[in-house]
């Protein structure tokens, strides 16, 4: 039955991904097409603000369609995904009694080894138990996915040192279970003397502060307008090193990668040592906790609002200067139009300038492999004739919802 029920799962799967893939090769066909000027309804050839409105409205359709099949593509894989890290645990697991088994000739077996992997199958039951009370969440990774649908650096980071801590104290109480000799028992209950275990106590009571403290931080950024942030189609292993641009970045890649290092650093000490705590020592847990600033530091200076500098009447080639009246295009300039995680084309529809009272949704404006309008600098949207002649405003509203300052320009008849 469980058999089964994967196979049905991995054909879901397949299948929102092949709609995915086809619906994307028909929008960048569609895309390129409009963009060279092929597929333009005759009716329409002689208005050049009709065609470029249909245009838009066009893409804007088949973005959509995209941003829906990407959207179930994402649900389908989230529904996989937790039986994949299931086969990633129990594959750690079975690597474990591996080593355990080669490492035991010659040396001989002991009750740490004993307890090590009593604690391994304990560790992997839970896991198992959490996976598949959040499958439809993607069973593990669902603590470490963000309110954006991304994966959370710090939660994952904070989540490999509480792994490691209770792995550590499970395999100390499993060989004081096992330990037949009061001088035995001594030395495991000394091995968890404060004196012993206060650099990896630092280092995870500093990470788990540092996951709540950034949440705070993110949500209060983005509540005072100084941060914008887009929901992801689904979650991606790059998110742990990248922006949510998909750009690498420096603060989150070098604290997964300092506390990577540090968790590696660990296990082996416990191997080792596995009578007590693994003892971090001083030096690499101040390496974490620099690795940890200078990545709090980063998540509180990122981002930005839309702000506009000046807006200007678009002219075109051969036209004359002349004042902004109703029907011009208006050329915005700026920065932050284009928050990072909002190039997908559904997400550049859902840009609005608004005029005054009115609304302009910004146009898509096709080019050969990408777009020309909009940028994260520039917009360029017509000025509608429900605009009354006179002084108004302009501010932008970006895909994720944050309003831009407003500038003021003048409107004549």
């Amino acid at each position: 039955m469980a058999v089964q029920e994967a196979g049905q799962c991995d054909d879901c799967t397949h299948g929102a991904r092949e709609g995915h893939r086809r619906a994307v090769a028909a929008f960048l066909a569609k895309r390129d097409e409009l963009a060279t000027g092929q597929g333009l309804p005759v009716a329409l050839s002689h208005s050049p603000s009709a065609s470029r409105q249909w245009v838009s409205d066009e893409l804007t359709q088949s973005a959509r369609t995209v941003a829906d099949r990407s959207r179930e593509a994402g649900d389908a894989w989230l529904q996989l995904v937790w039986r994949r890290s299931l086969l990633a645990v129990w594959a750690g697991v079975a690597a474990l009694v591996l080593g355990q088994g080669l490492t035991a000739i010659g040396a001989g077996w002991t009750d740490a080894r004993t307890a090590g992997l009593i604690a391994a199958v304990t560790v992997g039951g839970l896991l198992t138990g959490a996976a598949r009370a959040h499958r439809s969440r993607g069973g593990l990774l669902a603590p470490l996915i963000g309110e954006d649908n991304r994966l959370s650096t710090s939660r994952a980071v904070a989540s490999a040192w509480v792994l490691l801590v209770v792995f550590a104290v499970l395999v100390l109480a499993l060989q004081l279970a096992l330990a037949s000799s009061t001088a035995d028992r001594d030395t495991l209950i000394e091995g968890l003397d404060l004196a012993r275990g206060m650099g990896i106590l630092s280092v995870l009571a500093l990470v788990c502060v540092i996951a709540v403290a950034v949440r705070h931080v993110v949500a209060v950024r983005i509540i005072g307008r100084r941060l914008q942030k887009v929901r992801a189609d689904r979650p991606r292993c790059a998110d742990l090193l990248c922006d949510d641009a998909g750009r690498g970045n420096f603060a989150d890649a070098q604290y997964a990668l300092m506390s990577a290092v540090a968790v590696v650093f660990a296990l082996v000490r416990l191997a080792r040592r596995p009578e007590q705590l693994p003892d971090l020592p001083w030096g690499l847990a101040l390496l974490v906790a620099v690795s940890a600033a200078t990545y709090f530091a980063g998540k509180f200076a990122e981002g930005s609002r839309p702000v506009v500098l000046s807006v200007v009447r678009a002219r075109e080639a051969g036209d004359l200067d002349a004042p902004i009246r109703t029907g011009d295009d208006i050329e915005i300039r700026g920065v932050g139009f284009v928050p990072p995680g909002a190039g997908a084309p559904d997400r550049l529809a859902r840009m609005v300038v608004r005029i005054g009272p009115v609304h302009v949704h910004v146009p898509l404006i096709p080019v050969p492999g990408g777009f020309a309008n909009p940028t994260d600098s520039v917009l360029t949207v017509p000025v509608p004739a429900e605009v009354e002649p006179g002084r108004v405003d302009v501010q932008v509203v970006t895909a994720s919802g944050a309003e831009s300052n407003r500038c003021a320009i003048e409107v004549t008849d």
